[in-house]
């Protein structure tokens, strides 16, 4: 089904005339007839805020401050590090350590220092979203977990705000336009969010570099046309695209009759439907801490404890970071059945990864098989580095 066009005015009114310099930086947008001067004159006059300074909001921010964009705010509340350089091209390695807002409006000024930026050196939750919304005209979602997006949809509903998604990993990236007053929002493309741990990271599952250098500028695009009122926007429909084939797919996307409008902000920014799903409850996983991982490695060392401890991630990050005395075996292995034939049966295993993901999929796996007494490291590696042993650097 072909997705039906919504044809909508231009977001922001034109602000005064440009300078001279103004004119002599945007001369190939002002000879381009759909935007023209008027055009730009609504950039200029735009404010849009950029939900995240990574993947996706690096290219979308360095172009919509090329397109000479007004005001750029941007919420985030990490710092660069060396593992963002593969795709985060708005930063650099004089920016490590960093707060990103700074190296991104650093960098910003660089480019155009016609455009004023904004930064929230905040994590965006439900009790500043609101309260930062309220300074824009247009929101862009470059974040990586389901609960901010649910909490940006819900906020732009609120507002009355369009905003613009885009979502990667690996090989694979989404894009959409989303507006409750005019069409759809992030709800009704994905209604309920997925079972925590189903849906890996990208730090989990890695992404192509050049993928969101690809998907980003498409959010620039529709940024542009929902502030000028040019084209048809992607607003009702989704579009996918797979880099491994080359192939662009889009599908149509429409409000989901009778969903009740959103009216307050949920205190826990997870996108959980306001009333609970009617179900089985999930299964409890069980976990150790890193302070008591190291207590248990110790005992095993005095031979007071008795277990084995399975890294599950691959050989090249065992080797930037590990916990002593782990046995490696990929969750490659757990999947094809390999790893089994490696794992006492009737000994205790305590598995990990990075952050929780991979481990917990190996817990599920390796009970599935017969083994009953399975835990995982809460936090993975990260929480070890980070609780035990310091001296390891994060990756």
């Amino acid at each position: 089904m072909e997705p039906r066009a919504v044809e909508l005015p231009p977001l922001v009114e034109p602000a005064a005339e440009l300078t001279d310099a103004e004119l002599r930086r945007y001369a190939r947008h002002l000879t381009v007839p759909e935007i023209g001067e008027e055009g730009q004159r609504r950039l200029k006059n735009a404010r849009v805020l950029c939900v995240g300074a990574g993947g996706l909001g690096s290219p979308a921010l360095l172009y919509l401050a090329a397109a000479g964009v007004g005001t750029l705010g941007v919420v985030d509340d990490d710092v660069v590090d060396a593992s963002n350089l593969q795709r985060q091209v708005i930063h650099g390695g004089s920016t490590l350590d960093a707060p990103k807002t700074a190296s991104a409006a650093a960098r910003i000024a660089d480019l155009n220092p016609l455009v004023r930026v904004v930064e929230h050196r905040v994590r965006l939750s439900a009790g500043n979203a609101e309260e930062i919304l309220a300074d824009y005209d247009l929101v862009l979602d470059g974040t990586d977990n389901f609960g901010t997006r649910y909490l940006v949809s819900d906020a732009c509903e609120l507002a009355g705000l369009p905003h613009v998604w885009g979502s990667i990993l690996r090989f694979d990236g989404q894009c959409s336009v989303f507006w409750g007053a005019h069409g759809p929002t992030y709800r009704d493309l994905y209604p309920v969010p997925p079972a925590p741990g189903t849906v890996p990271s990208c730090a989990e599952a890695g992404v192509l570099g050049v993928l969101p250098g690809l998907l980003g500028t498409a959010m620039a695009v529709e940024a542009v046309k929902l502030v000028t009122g040019i084209g048809t926007t992607m607003l009702g429909r989704v579009v996918t695209y797979d880099a491994l084939s080359a192939r662009w797919w889009q599908i149509p996307l429409s409000p989901t009759p009778g969903r009740p409008p959103v009216t307050t902000l949920a205190a826990a920014d997870d996108g959980a439907p306001a009333c609970p799903v009617p179900g089985p409850a999930p299964e409890a996983v069980p976990t150790v801490t890193a302070p008591e991982l190291a207590d248990l490695l110790a005992a095993r060392q005095r031979g007071a404890a008795d277990f084995e401890l399975v890294d599950v991630r691959e050989p090249y990050e065992a080797r930037l970071a590990a916990i002593p005395g782990a046995l490696l075996v990929p969750l490659g292995e757990f999947e094809s059945g390999a790893a089994f034939a490696r794992i006492p049966p009737g000994r205790r295993v305590l598995l990990h990864c990075k952050a929780g993901a991979r481990s917990e999929r190996a817990l599920h796996l390796l009970r599935a098989a017969g083994h009953a007494d399975v835990a995982h490291l809460e936090g993975g590696v990260l929480a070890w580095i980070e609780q035990v042993d310091p001296s390891q650097q994060a990756y």
